[in-house]
């Protein structure tokens, strides 16, 4: 494994750095976890968005001619770590410009790049994805929100869940069935959905912290136009996993969503003549969870800058980062002791948010089921279903 910048990744990252340096907002930008107001956050994430697409760092892996730089997913890692040092990572619009534009870019018309890559870059535009159903989430293949052709339109019917931001985004990314009679993998299509669109019911779901980052949306007799299909009639499938794909590549080199330095300064805070042996040798823990954590990002980039892909390294990484922000969590409110039961504060809404990051991203359990296939050699699932139409599946 090779722990040091080649001489080209030296110079990404020198170039990411000044630009940050002299750019980048004091104080970050927040996050949607953070308890602050989620309207004033977003705001912020979009200026910030506007920010890197003046200066062309608006969308790093893009290529050139659709306004990015061109670079690979070992420039995206260098640039998430050095964005996620001051405050700037796990960006709001993230389903934009990490999952929208790369699937556009591969599978879109002229005319839909001409149309959406542009205000998609500057954030003039905000995007949110409607792929999760109340019954398809895991195994999202098997969702049943149905797309009837009427004419040169589709009417679309179903409900969706988990929809991050959907009550202030402009457009959305949705996958629906088409086709029943045939197996769940290969009748669905997917579309670009403006969320003005009548017949759009968007309703948040309040979370233990008592605000809302996640809503369930229902579609009833949604008009979507054809021109809003990205690739063809049934074929919905490879383009989800091209969103998929970029999603795990724009994440990347996210290992500091833990403000370690934040926990240490709440421990000395709170026990200035020293932590009990517990509070201690928790935050060693989260502290050797974080280390091994940014090793197995170097190994992800030691594999791609050898032209390698990473087999399993992301889903380890997932499980892994989860399991350390729920740990980090838990660590602060033993350091807070009855303090800890008061309702507001930073690292209270840490913990209350926690069992979000065991569920997003692709539940736990597939991670492991992940692992025990690529890494362990472990036979797949008996019961596959995947030569069966999916209307001949059982449901509840």
């Amino acid at each position: 494994m090779d722990f040091s910048d080649s001489p080209a990744e030296a110079a990404f990252r020198a170039e990411a750095t000044a630009f940050l340096d002299e750019h980048s907002p004091d104080g970050g930008i927040g996050s949607y976890t953070s308890g602050d107001d989620q309207m004033d956050v977003f705001h912020r994430h979009v200026a910030w968005q506007k920010v890197c697409a003046e200066h062309g760092w608006g969308a790093i892996t893009w290529p050139e001619a659709a306004g990015g730089r061109g670079f690979g997913p070992i420039e995206q890692i260098i640039w998430n770590e050095e964005c996620t040092k001051r405050g700037l990572g796990h960006s709001m619009l993230a389903v934009g410009i990490g999952m929208v534009g790369p699937t556009l870019i591969a599978h879109g018309s002229p005319q839909q790049k001409e149309r959406y890559l542009g205000p998609l870059l500057r954030g003039d535009e905000t995007w949110c994805q409607l792929f999760s159903e109340p019954g398809a989430g895991s195994d999202l293949a098997g969702l049943a929100t149905r797309a009837v052709r009427d004419g040169d339109d589709w009417i679309i019917n179903g409900q969706k869940t988990w929809s991050s931001s959907a009550d202030h985004n402009d457009l959305g990314i949705l996958i629906a069935r088409t086709d029943s009679s045939v197996p769940k993998h290969q009748g669905l299509t997917y579309f670009i959905v403006d969320m003005k669109t009548p017949g759009i019911d968007v309703r948040p779901l309040i979370e233990m912290t008592g605000e809302s980052h996640f809503n369930e949306t229902f579609l009833n007799d949604v008009r979507v136009p054809d021109t809003n299909r990205i690739g063809g009639i049934g074929q919905g499938w490879p383009v989800t996993q091209t969103t998929l794909m970029n999603e795990r590549m724009h994440m990347s080199g996210m290992t500091s969503m833990l403000e370690f330095d934040k926990l240490v300064s709440l421990v000395k805070e709170c026990h200035p003549d020293g932590a009990p042996a517990a509070v201690r040798d928790g935050v060693a823990r989260v502290y050797t969870q974080l280390r091994a954590l940014e090793l197995l990002n170097a190994r992800m980039v030691t594999k791609l800058g050898r032209g390698e892909m990473p087999m399993a390294e992301s889903s380890v990484m997932k499980l892994a980062l989860a399991k350390m922000l729920s740990d980090g969590a838990d660590v602060a409110l033993q350091a807070l002791g009855p303090r800890a039961l008061q309702r507001e504060g930073f690292w209270q809404n840490e913990f209350l948010f926690a069992p979000a990051w065991h569920i997003a991203g692709g539940t736990d359990q597939v991670q492991k089921n992940v692992c025990a296939e690529r890494v362990l050699g472990m036979p797949r699932d008996p019961h596959d279903v995947r030569d069966i139409p999916f209307e001949d599946l059982p449901r509840s």
